[in-house]
């Protein structure tokens, strides 16, 4: 049963040109960040991430101004290429609360824009291990 649907876009030109290392801190968690910054075009991977963690907000019914924190919601990578979302503090409580047991998420990314959608469920059956040992959704597909 689908509890939540959230779905984001981020202007890349406008994200970049706010990109500094306080808004890398108060955003994102350290993996995300090493991810990004691996990649040619970092801020097109970051964009993408902010989209995630504004489009599980949305999911959740609920945003920072209900106690959220962008570092609540973090984006993993499996080695295939999965991508996953580990729902930590504030962000991890309203997803039990609410019965939230699997998250699936798909970002895209153009050199302009980047989107994020995310899907709450409850009922689901299958759940995989991250790349960092928490457990993560199975199923999420990425272009990032």
């Amino acid at each position: 049963m689908i509890i939540g649907l959230g779905i984001d876009i981020v202007d890349v030109d406008d994200f970049r040109s706010r990109l500094d290392d306080a808004l890398m801190e108060e955003v994102f968690l350290p993996d995300e960040a090493g991810y990004a910054l691996s990649m040619a075009r970092p801020w097109e991977h970051f964009a993408a991430r902010l989209a995630a963690k504004e489009a599980a907000f949305r999911a959740l019914g609920s945003g920072r101004h209900d106690g959220l924190r962008w570092r609540d919601v973090e984006v993993l990578r499996a080695s295939s290429g999965a991508v996953g979302l580990a729902l930590h503090g504030t962000a991890g409580e309203l997803a039990l609360s609410r019965g939230v047991d699997v998250c699936h998420v798909s970002l895209a990314h153009t050199r302009s824009a980047a989107v994020a959608v995310v899907v709450m469920e409850r009922g689901g059956e299958t759940r995989a291990e991250s790349p960092s040992g928490r457990a993560a959704p199975d199923g999420e597909t990425t272009d990032d």
